[in-house]
Order: structure tokens, then C-alpha cells, then sequence
């Protein structure tokens, strides 16, 4: 009756995740429905599991070559195979403070970077209004509006970052280069 229609997206969230604290209870049905969203165009070959094929089909669809030195570290970020529960833990993790935010930020924009450290405004506007948060062509344009964007169509994706993060350092937006 009228407790079907209740407001309490909790209860729906408990049920559906079989109840208790989890993983699921930390964010909201929006964002769960987006990271099932993102799951779900990266689980390519639709087995449950995202796999180094699956990336490697990701990295491919918005223009990045990724070694496969760079795609087995990412699955070895994870402790088991990625699923969607194993992804949501990932995200988890990072929001409780395990992993920099800072970092983070720098990680998902350089993955959209060639290997001169640049982005594709067209190819970085489509994946804008294309996934997660879908973005409309004005807020796109209003988002790349913020950038540099040379005469050539690239964004350095190090200006991004600094302009993103506490200062934005060149190593965290290089992945590996810790200089001692």
C-alpha cells in the first residue's frame, strides 16, 4: 500500500544488498546506479568481472594505448577478480581516505592523456556527455571553457590537475615517476 511508495531509498538499498552495513550503505542510489553504469561499459565481454581485456577495450574506446605493465597494476589494485561489489569496495576505500583525493583526480584525467600528456577536448567533450554524470553540450562547453585547449585541439592534462587539486604535482600526474 502506501509503505511501497514510502521516501526511504535506505530500506530499498538494505533489501536489495542483502541488509545490514556494506559497502552499498555508503553512497547513495544515484551513485551506485552511476558506478553500475560505468561497470557496465567497461565489463565488456558482459562475464561480471572486469578483466585486462576489458580495460585494455576501455583505454582503446577513448583513445589511450595502455601497456600491459599499467593495466595488470590496476587489477592488482584490487584483492580479488573486479566485480561490481569489489569495484563499489575500491571506491570505498579511496572515500574513506585510504588513497589521496588529490591523487585520484590526477589518476582518472591522465587516463584520458596520450603519452604526451595530452587530452582530446572532442574525445574528452564526448566522454563528458557520455557517461557517469552525463554532462549537456552547454555544461561541456562550459566545463572545457575552464581549460587550455591549444590550437591543435589538446588539453595538457598537467594544467588540469593543478588546477584541480591542492597544487597539482607532475609526479602524481605521471603515475610511476616518484623521483627520489
Amino acid at each position: 500500500m502506501s509503505r511501497k511508495s514510502g521516501s526511504r531509498s535506505s530500506s530499498k538499498r538494505s533489501k536489495k544488498s542483502g541488509g545490514g552495513s556494506n559497502v552499498f550503505d555508503m553512497f547513495t542510489q544515484r551513485q551506485v546506479a552511476e558506478f553500475k553504469e560505468g561497470f557496465q561499459l567497461m565489463d565488456r565481454d558482459k562475464d561480471g568481472i572486469i578483466g585486462k581485456t576489458d580495460l585494455r577495450a576501455t583505454f582503446d574506446e577513448i583513445g589511450r594505448i595502455a601497456t600491459d605493465a599499467e593495466l595488470d597494476g590496476m587489477l592488482a589494485d584490487a584483492p580479488a577478480p573486479i566485480n561490481f561489489t569489489m569495484l563499489l569496495n575500491m571506491f570505498a576505500e579511496r572515500q574513506t581516505g585510504e588513497a589521496d583525493d588529490d591523487d585520484v583526480v590526477a589518476k582518472a584525467f591522465v587516463a584520458f592523456a596520450d603519452e604526451q600528456g595530452l587530452i582530446d577536448c572532442d574525445v574528452f567533450r564526448h566522454a563528458l556527455m557520455t557517461w557517469g554524470d552525463k554532462f549537456s553540450s552547454q555544461e561541456a562547453d562550459d566545463a572545457l571553457d575552464q581549460m587550455d585547449v591549444d590550437d591543435n585541439g589538446k588539453i595538457d592534462v598537467n594544467s588540469i590537475i593543478q588546477m584541480l587539486t591542492a597544487g597539482g604535482s607532475d609526479d602524481a600526474a605521471a603515475g610511476e615517476e616518484d623521483a627520489a
